[in-house]
């Protein structure tokens, strides 16, 4: 078992046809594949949700981080 205070690893994603990466912990991206699972959507289509969400804001965070405070509003 990972332990939760594992620092940020790169992942890959694509969103809209383009490749990007994003540095999440292992927890948060364990819990993001498992809303993927839950919303019966792929990884990239959750991310790609999640992002379109995020730039509607009046100051948009960074991907990781809206990836974060999305998760944690579904609790």
């Amino acid at each position: 078992m990972i332990t939760p205070y594992h620092p940020p690893v790169k992942y890959s994603v694509q969103i809209d046809k383009h490749k990007t990466s994003i540095s999440l912990e292992p927890v948060f991206w364990d819990m993001l594949m498992k809303e993927a699972e839950r919303l019966a959507l792929p990884i990239n289509a959750l991310v790609a949700q999640i992002d379109a969400e995020r730039i509607q804001a009046d100051t948009p965070p960074g991907l990781a981080s809206a990836i974060r405070v999305w998760l944690v509003s579904q609790a």
